[in-house]
């Protein structure tokens, strides 16, 4: 039975190895033009070879040429921020010409007579009106303004000890979405959150200075804006952070780019808080969301 299996796997590397003759004949004079010797052993080692060459040639394409970003999982975080940072001066971009078409109109109707000037809306809603401009008065207007200062001088009902916080204050939403969680003090929920689309622009609430930017693991990428009359708006799990300490933004204007960053988040929203002279306070109580 041993020398059975002895004489069959002698058979078999006998069979591997033996020469096969490949030949090739001119078919109009029968000669013979090539030939050559070759195993299955031999051809087996050649394909293999031949496979092998070939992935590697391959694999060292894909992972040394651009090709690589067209796969599923090889585009890096660089890229990525790369296509989101064209992307917001894409919509900047877009934005302006919006803005110089609408300055454009103004300006051919006020020309043409067809506007008022009184009637002239800012151009967008980041516009607003410097403090420290002078409007120019007439006589007449100042003759009043004196006359009513004269009068209302001693009026005893303007002096208000309690002035309203909100005085002056007009909130913009930061941002358009569906509020998910409400604000809740006793689960130390100080805030709301509000889902919305990806990639949705955060606003600022109010004209203020940013104070704080950073990166909070359970929060993610936060920023922090000081307004006045003691307010103090904070967003937090934002993507990407467009401000910096120290920056002065107007009411309405992009500071950030929702995200889904943080352990605490589960889907790309904003949790949004408010704060009054160091104490929260509910938003929807000041902004209609």
């Amino acid at each position: 039975m041993a020398k059975r299996q002895q004489k069959k796997k002698k058979s078999l590397w006998k069979r591997l190895r033996f020469k096969y003759k490949l030949s090739f004949f001119n078919e109009s004079t029968l000669e013979e033009v090539w030939s050559f010797r070759i195993s299955q052993l031999s051809a087996f080692l050649t394909f293999f070879l031949i496979a092998f060459f070939l992935i590697f040639i391959t694999s060292l394409v894909i992972i040394r040429t651009p090709i690589r970003n067209y796969l599923p999982g090889y585009l890096p975080s660089e890229v990525r921020n790369t296509i989101i940072m064209n992307a917001l001066k894409a919509d900047s971009l877009e934005n302006q010409l919006r803005v110089q078409s609408k300055y454009i109109d103004n300006i051919s109707a006020i020309l043409t007579g067809n506007m008022k000037v009184d009637s002239i809306q800012p151009l967008d809603s980041t516009s607003y009106i410097q403090a420290d401009y002078d409007i120019p008065r007439s006589e007449e207007e100042t003759n009043f303004v004196q006359s009513f200062e004269e009068t209302e001088k001693y009026n005893l009902t303007e002096l208000n000890p309690n002035p309203i916080a909100t005085e002056g204050l007009f909130f913009y939403k930061p941002v358009n979405g569906i509020i998910s969680a409400h604000y809740d003090a006793e689960i130390r929920h100080y805030g709301i959150d509000l889902v919305a689309r990806s990639k949705e622009s955060v606003l600022a609430t109010l004209e203020g200075t940013v104070i704080y930017t950073g990166d909070d693991p359970k929060y993610g990428n936060v920023i922090g804006l000081q307004h006045k009359n003691g307010f103090v708006s904070i967003y937090k799990h934002n993507e990407v952070l467009l401000k910096e300490p120290g920056d002065h933004v107007v009411a309405g204007e992009a500071i950030a780019i929702i995200g889904n960053t943080g352990n605490l988040s589960t889907g790309p929203h904003l949790h949004f808080e408010l704060w009054h002279k160091g104490a929260p306070v509910n938003p929807e109580e000041y902004i209609a969301f």
